[in-house]
């Protein structure tokens, strides 16, 4: 590799690094991602290799044992690769092709050098989340084994699936992003691909065609040259038969491979970054404009001007930047856990369906009104310094999220309930609970937003910012909306007593003293305290959420 490839590798590493380093929120999730993913396995693997090392050195397992063993290293090596090229063509989607200052990087040196350094770049990114856990298993299994081998072994099989798996995610990755930006008739439709692969793929994971293809891969690939690295990891085992000439095969592919591949992303990324980007705004705007004439129409009819201006342009605004709802749409990854459930059981289960009212609820509130300071954005001034109340821009705040969550509340209360055992009483009730909510909602998000907004705005993906609410905005509001409901639950249920019960049980196994467990009737004052403050809380949020931008003073 010559020194300006050398160059734009270490440029892109310093950038990517620093980027990481001066976002504290992205360093937690980093942090949060590493123990989540790699500690359970690592705590596991140094507890059971040791042992397991042991007994593959002591000779304890027979021909049918070691043959399985063959057949995981190969297949499990193979899915590995497989991972490596999608979490490589995903990182080329989102980050990586859309190199920084492009006018500059691509006309000061060779398209080449550019496409080998963004690469190798991705390699050393990638390496330490693999390499560092890899050495630790190898050395758990090398104590036991008493052997150093699988520590030496264990970087180079590393290395080696890496550099045969970044180049071809990377190239894959290009002409994917390629389609959705640039070639017009599908980046016409790229948000609902996107959403779409997200949820087949989400999707998969629930009903669990996910795992049977995984199987399949596993059984298919094993055999084939995706499975030849694994050979290099057999010949660091005692007592297990490995193909040399498959290892060192594997060692001399993986270099070909990565070179053919960048071969080929040359040409690609010069078809790709020398690209004009299919225009794509201009028809959505007047769509979403042509469509909300008629909503015009009926908020003039209700409510007054004001009123419906605030609430007609919080509604167009967000139609056209729907990037700012994406954390919205966080919490339904939670319903990927209930999937399995609806399949086994044929039906909605109750509490599913009190949930997804419950999402309905909470969603109303953070459409429009949990930021309504910080949303309007550089126009704050104006908005301020105009002959509008703070009654009518709150009021139309809260009628777009009205409007727009009480049809929703209506047909997913309908719907859930339908779907599920609940009796027609308990679907009267919830139905009725959501509406209520549906209108509750934004008015308690209205006056939680207002005590503390967000003006700057975050980094919804790698190359997409929006002004997002702030997280004490999201935390107490979200609390104002559970602890209510979940008062609501407990006393429709009349489950007071069996809390208690709980609550003594587990407190029996603390040193706590027994008596400072909680009585079935005072949990039950205790609910109706949560939720008559959770019923008084959004007319006194309303209320503070017109003083406070009556009285907003600009810094």
């Amino acid at each position: 590799m010559n020194g300006p490839a050398v160059a734009v590798a270490r440029t892109e590493c310093r950038r990517t690094l620093r980027t990481v380093a001066g976002d504290r929120t992205k360093l937690l999730v980093l942090v949060a991602i590493a123990l989540l993913a790699l500690g359970p396995i690592t705590a596991v693997a140094l507890f059971l290799l040791p042992a397991l090392g042991e007994s593959v050195a002591a000779g304890e397992f027979d021909a049918a044992d070691i043959a399985f063993a063959t057949d995981v290293a190969t297949g499990g090596v193979a899915l590995v690769w497989l991972f490596l090229v999608l979490m490589a063509a995903i990182r080329t989607v989102t980050t990586t092709a859309n190199v920084d200052e492009p006018a500059c990087l691509l006309l000061s040196t060779r398209l080449r050098n550019v496409v080998v350094g963004v690469v190798t770049a991705e390699i050393l990114l990638f390496a330490p989340w693999f390499l560092l856990p890899a050495t630790v298993v190898a050395a758990a299994f090398a104590a036991g084994a008493g052997t150093v081998l699988p520590v030496l072994v264990a970087p180079v099989l590393t290395l080696v699936l890496l550099v045969a798996a970044v180049p071809v995610g990377f190239l894959l990755g290009l002409w994917f992003r390629h389609l959705i930006i640039v070639y017009e008739p599908i980046a016409r439709f790229r948000t609902p691909l996107l959403a779409g692969l997200a949820f087949a793929y989400f999707g998969s994971i629930a009903t669990g065609w996910f795992d049977v293809l995984t199987a399949e891969l596993f059984a298919l690939l094993g055999d084939g040259p995706l499975g030849w690295p694994g050979h290099l990891l057999l010949l660091a085992v005692p007592n297990v038969s490995a193909s040399s000439l498959t290892a060192v095969a594997a060692v001399i592919a993986a270099p070909a491979v990565g070179a053919l591949a960048i071969a080929a992303a040359v040409p690609s990324a010069r078809i790709h970054w020398f690209a004009d980007p299919a225009r794509t705004g201009d028809s959505t705007v007047s769509r979403s404009d042509s469509s909300s004439s008629r909503l015009e129409r009926g908020l003039s009819r209700t409510v007054s001007r004001p009123a419906g201006t605030v609430a007609l342009t919080a509604i167009r605004r967000t139609r056209r930047a729907p990037i700012r709802l994406a954390y919205a749409a966080y919490p339904l990854f939670g319903a990927l856990f209930f999937v399995q459930d609806v399949i086994q059981a044929g039906h909605l289960p109750s509490y599913v369906a009190v949930l997804f009212c419950l999402y309905v609820v909470w969603g109303t509130g953070v459409l429009f009104t949990l930021n309504p300071l910080g949303d309007l954005g550089q126009a704050l001034p104006a908005v301020l310094t105009s002959t509008i109340s703070g009654r009518d821009a709150i009021r139309g705040r809260i009628l777009a999220g009205t409007v727009v969550g009480v049809p929703l509340a209506v047909v997913v209360a309908f719907g859930a309930g339908v779907a599920s055992p609940l009796s027609a009483g308990a679907t009267t009730a919830l139905l009725v609970g959501a509406v209520v909510g549906a209108v509750a909602a934004p008015a308690l998000a209205v006056g939680i937003g207002s005590a503390f907004p967000r003006f700057g705005s975050v980094k919804v993906t790698n190359n997409r910012e929006a002004v997002m609410p702030s997280k004490s905005a999201f935390v107490v509001y979200t609390s104002g909306i559970v602890f209510p409901a979940g008062a609501a639950g407990i006393l429709y249920t009349d489950t007071a007593g069996a809390i208690a019960e709980i609550s003594a049980a587990l407190l029996a196994a603390t040193p706590l003293p027994t008596a400072a467990a909680a009585s079935a009737d005072g949990i039950e004052t205790a609910a109706w305290v949560v939720l008559l403050v959770g019923l008084a809380a959004p007319p006194v949020a309303y209320k503070y959420a017109v003083e406070r931008f009556d009285w907003y003073a600009l810094e």
